[in-house]
């Protein structure tokens, strides 16, 4: 069974990776083809806005219906229930279409008033093209949140692999000739296609009630849970339109580096986060199910080490290879150097956003874990205001670096104030071994960037390729050789945890 499990979580951290490397292909896409000019601008400014609630829908699906779903199956209406909430979504998701594609001329021009006639019609047209898949993405999100309930994480994952791959085969065909609307359509199809992969295999199961009238007592009920979760993503998603509307003051191309910066520097989070998530968090269910308040305690300040440990090497190392990796993944087409040049200084000041918003996802676990997510919502909320402000006077400072600069300031306090608060609810952590392990990352990581800084500047005439492969690798040895030097022990903590896992597979089988 462990074996099993094993496989699953090596199955999702793949899938996850898969997804994130899909991401990075459609960003080089979009590059290759519209470089940073005002069309690239249009559609990612676009994009935005109906992701914010394509987001909303997705993770709030995922936080809310797993823990209803299962616990209706412990009552014998499992499929009753998805069947209700499938149908209850439809609709509403429906009605969010409608209402996005009407006032999507007017959202366009009140948060982009900067924007040429010419980008202000296709961010106006993306826009309602994306609306338009809403009631599909929700239908899609309840059963990627099924399939999670069902441990059948590689599967959700898959299906949104599915929509990028379509936006992906789109532009190569269709492109040249209708630009950006390329991507919004293969988009739209993807989403057809993601939501007829998963009902192959929902239907035959007979997982869903579809037939059961509507019940609209148990739909309500339903999203009473669901709203504050998905809220709380949705904070975000408006933080990162913040960083968007005041990027569309900062002339043409500024939406567009701010776009692919955020997106390369983030990838670490992203992956790392899951395989994180996999070690630690089993330790707090276990915790909350037993009712150990230390062992609980214990379970974060492992997150809140073992993030920084595989965080902070990642992303330096990445800062000092930015010039390298957006070269290699976006000068191409239509993409120039002087692109590549303001992509890299962009990417430059996300390196606190980088940082402070994945320390927090281990804190927000935390909080979901107790089942006090609201109190997530309302420091999310009180950020918008801060973002704005620090957009404000970070952008009259400093131009469109400014905007990034202001989310790692902004992702500073919000971390700051959810720790206060959380720390306020489970009582004391121990930060003095915190600390002391922060220490010693921070050492190996700058002995590591030493490292990496001398062998970049004697391979400066070698191939791009090579001088990142190279120096990856001698980065991550110096690395792991200076964190076991000092006995850190969140490294040893991961370490011990990866070799058990690996003997009780081995002994499983």
């Amino acid at each position: 069974m462990k074996s099993k499990l094993g496989l699953a979580s090596i199955l999702f951290i793949g899938a996850t990776l898969l997804l994130k490397v899909s991401g990075l292909i459609r960003d080089m896409v979009v590059a290759y083809y519209f470089g940073d000019s005002y069309v690239a601008d249009a559609y990612l400014a676009a994009f935005i806005i109906p992701n914010m609630l394509i987001l909303f829908m997705q993770n709030g699906m995922k936080n809310a219906l797993v823990p209803s779903y299962i616990d209706a199956v412990e009552e014998n209406r499992g499929r009753s229930h998805l069947g209700q909430v499938f149908k209850g979504t439809l609709v509403l998701a429906f009605v969010l279409s409608l209402i996005g594609m009407a006032v999507a001329p007017f959202m366009i021009r009140i948060f982009y008033p900067d924007f040429s006639p010419e980008a202000t019609e296709i961010a106006t047209w993306v826009t309602v093209i994306f609306f338009s898949c809403i009631a599909i993405v929700g239908m899609n999100a309840v059963l990627e949140a099924f399939f999670d309930a069902e441990s059948k994480f590689s599967l959700s994952i898959v299906s949104q692999i599915i929509v990028i791959l379509s936006s992906i085969l789109s532009a190569f065909l269709f492109a040249n000739k209708i630009g950006p609307y390329s991507l919004a359509l293969g988009y739209v199809v993807g989403t057809v296609l993601s939501l007829v992969f998963k009902l192959f295999i929902t239907i035959p199961n007979k997982s869903m009630r579809i037939r059961e009238k509507l019940d609209w007592i148990e739909v309500k009920k339903f999203y009473w849970v669901f709203l504050p979760v998905g809220l709380t993503v949705a904070v975000g998603q408006v933080n990162l339109m913040v960083g968007s509307i005041f990027a569309g003051f900062q002339g043409e191309g500024a939406v567009t580096y701010i776009n692919y910066a955020k997106n390369l520097v983030h990838m670490p989070q992203a992956i790392f986060g899951v395989t994180i998530a996999t070690i630690i968090f089993p330790m707090l269910s276990k915790a909350i199910t037993n009712e150990d308040n230390d062992l609980f305690k214990r379970g974060i300040e492992k997150g809140l080490t073992t993030m920084y440990l595989v965080l902070m090497p990642a992303v330096i190392g990445m800062m000092l290879l930015m010039p390298n990796l957006i070269e290699l993944f976006f000068q191409r087409g239509a993409f120039g150097e002087d692109a590549t040049t303001a992509t890299s200084q962009v990417a430059y000041y996300y390196f606190g956003s980088v940082l402070f918003f994945s320390l927090n996802n281990v804190i927000n676990k935390g909080f979901y874990t107790l089942k006090k997510g609201h109190m997530i919502l309302m420091i999310s909320i009180g950020s918008i205001g801060l973002n704005v402000l620090f957009n404000f006077l970070f952008a009259e400072w400093l131009g469109y670096l400014g905007i990034p600069l202001a989310a790692s300031v902004m992702a500073l306090f919000y971390t700051g104030a959810c720790l206060i608060v959380f720390v306020k609810l489970v009582g004391s952590l121990d930060f003095r071994a915190i600390i002391i392990d922060y220490v010693k990352i921070t050492i190996a990581t700058a002995i590591m960037a030493a490292a990496v800084y001398g062998l970049l500047q004697v391979m400066d005439t070698i191939p791009n390729i090579i001088q990142i492969i190279t120096a990856a690798i001698t980065g991550a040895i110096v690395f792991v050789i200076a964190v076991f030097a000092m006995r850190t022990n969140a490294f040893l903590f991961l370490w011990n945890n990866l070799t058990k896992r690996k003997k009780k597979g081995n002994r499983d089988e």
